[in-house]
């Protein structure tokens, strides 16, 4: 692809085609065989604890990484991307599955993929570029306490049924619970913890976290044996047999197609689909769809960075949306790029979408063959686990940068975006920290327009001025923030004057705010008898004159294409400018 056209390229499987195209051999395969192998592995007990945090049975994580992962990458426009369930999207979800149920997060999924697809289809992947990094830092770090406050009930092994939606009650649930603690609980915590930090040191090849969970699961069998029991994977979650009895843990069964409405509702009855429902849901699936293309592009652009290759943006979105659209019908819920999963995709010498695609059937194969020994994993491990992942996913150490080295907007409105993620709700925290971040910026643009007067400046003219001519420079943009501030401080500085001259040649933009102000400047100039020679005018303001049809008025306006002719026009004079304008 050409330079930036991957922004705007937009064709379905871009990315499994490009690599086709370029020749795929049995060498690569292998390559993309044991990659696919090896961050399957990692992906089964990261999809069963994003889905229990997400307020849903484990299996429906499991689901999601097969039928997402595998859909997305054949469909997407990332070679490297592993689709799944990810931490970022807990806090929208748990909120979702505790008030619609399982079949409310699956219709919300389906609409978040159709926005995809729209998004996808108007080429809004290049838009990725106009995101803050202290909107994305922000909102991320908030999500990562949320998920870390998410799991101290399991790691504490608190008794509480169900947590408040609202953060701050959230907070004075688990306060006044902690008395309570369940000792057991915290200590299968605390050990997974503990090898998960010291295992990177071994330098092995193995990630942390399936070591981790073993040595937990062996802890908790231990301890059941001595009367202390805790909750695992099979002790809280249940499934239907087809004899009609209940089954503990994961089934081990290919998903099923089934309509997503007609799935458990919050009180374990079908929802009943009406155009209500999915009005209510819209507001869920709108920040589905802004998290889960945010989450894929930006994990595409890091995963470019690691390869020097690139992604088709637009591609990638549309590949998500039909991901998101078709998993809900088999049980899956909404998945994007996980960042970990995918650079650890890149680390194990991924080639192609393949080794994605190889990921989600190992996935599968674990639910298959795997299903009994997963019910014996113990929640507080789980917990603990996904406190690393939030504590992962925050950039801790980027956001404390950020505070100590970044402008003051930019520290408002990272503050700003991590409060409203924390206390409210995503979509609250993204549109305002995209609308302050806009305000900032437009403030600081419109600071960078000014006037100056060049009267007596040797580097634009070598001789003075006529008795009652002065001679200013405007720099900047003038639009509507900057112009009305502009053309007011030249109208107090052309009182009791003969005439003056306007140098433009560092106009770079003129918009209708700033053409309405001029025009009330030249109003002025005709009221009090002032002369304005306007010179050195850029294309766009010109041409946003010429279309406004601005015509000279003799003694009042004129147009000049430099300093110099504006000089040679003055009467009575041969005033010949230094040279070419420069900056102050």
């Amino acid at each position: 692809m050409s330079h930036r056209s991957y922004l705007f390229s937009l064709r379905i499987g871009h990315a499994l085609r490009e690599c086709l195209a370029e020749g795929y051999s049995f060498g690569t395969f292998k390559l993309d065989l044991l990659a696919g192998i090896t961050v399957g592995i990692i992906a089964i007990p990261l999809a069963m604890a994003l889905a229990i945090a997400s307020g849903v049975a484990p299996q429906y994580g499991l689901y999601t990484a097969v039928i997402a992962g595998f859909l997305i990458a054949l469909t997407g426009g990332s070679r490297y991307s592993i689709s799944g369930p990810t931490a970022a999207f807990v806090v929208i979800l748990y909120p979702v599955a505790q008030s619609y149920g399982l079949a409310g997060l699956l219709l919300a999924t389906i609409l978040s993929g159709v926005m995809l697809i729209i998004m996808a289809t108007l080429r809004f992947g290049r838009f990725i570029e106009y995101i803050p990094e202290a909107v994305t830092l922000g909102f991320t770090s908030g999500i990562a306490v949320v998920i870390a406050t998410l799991q101290i009930k399991d790691v504490f092994g608190l008794p509480i049924d169900k947590l408040s939606e609202h953060y701050l009650e959230k907070l004075q649930q688990l306060s006044l619970a902690l008395p309570d603690l369940h000792w057991p609980s915290l200590l299968v915590a605390a050990v997974t913890l503990t090898v998960m930090l010291l295992w990177p040191k071994l330098k092995l090849p193995l990630p942390p976290h399936l070591p981790a969970i073993v040595v937990a699961t062996c802890l908790a069998m231990a301890l059941a044996h001595f009367g202390l029991e805790l909750d695992t994977i099979g002790s809280r979650f249940s499934y239907l047999l087809p004899d009609g009895s209940l089954g503990q843990g994961i089934p081990a069964v290919l998903p099923e197609f089934s309509w997503p409405w007609l799935q458990p509702g919050p009180d374990g009855q079908a929802l009943e689909f009406s155009t209500q429902l999915v009005k209510d849901l819209l507001a869920a699936a709108f920040a589905m769809a802004m998290l889960g293309a945010i989450e894929s592009l930006l994990c595409a652009v890091v995963l470019d960075g690691m390869t020097g290759r690139r992604h088709s943006a637009n591609s990638e979105l549309l590949g998500q949306g039909i991901g998101n659209i078709v998993a809900p019908f088999l049980g899956g819920f909404t998945a994007t790029a996980a960042l970990a999963r995918s650079a650890a995709n890149v680390r194990a010498g991924a080639q192609s979408p393949v080794a994605a695609m190889v990921h989600a059937l190992v996935v599968l194969l674990a639910l298959l063959m795997l299903a009994p020994v997963l019910a014996y994993l113990p929640m507080a491990a789980m917990a603990a686990l996904l406190l690393v992942v939030a504590w992962n996913m925050s950039e801790a150490p980027k956001a404390v940068h950020l505070l100590k080295t970044a402008p003051r907007n930019d520290i408002i409105i990272f503050l700003i975006c991590f409060g409203c993620t924390v206390l409210f709700d995503m979509v609250i925290a993204i549109s305002c920290g995209m609308v302050i971040a806009a305000f900032f910026f437009v403030k600081q643009v419109a600071d960078m327009t000014r006037v100056a007067d060049i009267s007596h400046n040797r580097k634009y003219l070598s001789e003075p001025l006529p008795e009652g001519w002065k001679a200013f420079r405007i720099s900047g943009p003038l639009f509507f923030a900057a112009a009305d501030r502009v053309f007011g401080e030249l109208s107090l500085k052309l009182k009791q004057q003969q005439g003056a001259i306007l140098v433009m040649d560092a106009v770079t933009l003129m918009d209708a705010g700033g053409l309405s102000a001029f025009t009330k400047l030249v109003s002025l100039a005709e009221k009090q008898g002032i002369h304005l020679l306007v010179t050195d005018l850029s294309f766009q303001p010109l041409k946003t004159l010429a279309k406004a049809r601005v015509q000279p008025l003799p003694g009042i306006l004129s147009f000049y294409s430099s300093l110099a002719d504006a000089l040679s026009s003055l009467p009575g004079q041969s005033i010949d400018p230094q040279g070419e304008a420069v900056g102050l």
